[in-house]
């Protein structure tokens, strides 16, 4: 049972690429989806992975939307650090746990800051995303520092 459970965590942390972790809506018909591989916009419909994003269209953009990137590299230690738990068992639940959460406050300064343009709302989905793995699969093990899944 204990595998089964890192399993299930690693599914679920690895489940966050799937969802959205910011939606835009423009004017209430066009919307922008940014997930942390890249963006997919509705009108025109297009893709553009975030690598592209960084390296070809952040010129003369808001500081705000900087918190993407720095929260996809805070997402990608929380996976390396469960990637560590799986090769030595040394993971430290409370880290995890601890850079989802700030993964997660960093996606809620982009949707703030898309949100506060005219005729734009933006909701965080990916910050109540992060929060909820960090809390099911973090929490409790955060409060308990040295108990994992096997008991130890």
């Amino acid at each position: 049972m204990p595998a089964a459970r890192s399993r299930v965590t690693v599914v679920a942390l690895l489940g966050l690429l799937a969802i959205p972790w910011s939606v835009q809506v423009f004017s209430g018909r066009d919307a922008t989806l940014l997930f942390a591989w890249g963006l997919v916009n509705t009108s025109p419909p297009m893709v553009t992975t975030l690598p592209e994003f960084l390296f070809l269209y952040t010129r003369g953009l808001p500081a705000y939307i900087l918190a993407w990137p720095l929260s996809v590299g805070l997402y990608a230690t929380a996976v390396a650090s469960v990637g560590i738990r799986w090769w030595t068992g040394g993971e430290d639940r409370r880290v995890t746990a601890g850079v989802l959460v700030v993964a997660a406050v960093a996606q809620a300064q982009l949707a703030w800051g898309f949100s506060l343009q005219p005729s734009r709302v933006a909701w965080p989905v990916g910050s109540v995303a992060l929060v909820a793995v960090a809390a099911v699969y973090y929490w409790v093990h955060a409060r308990t520092p040295g108990k994992g899944d096997d008991g130890r």
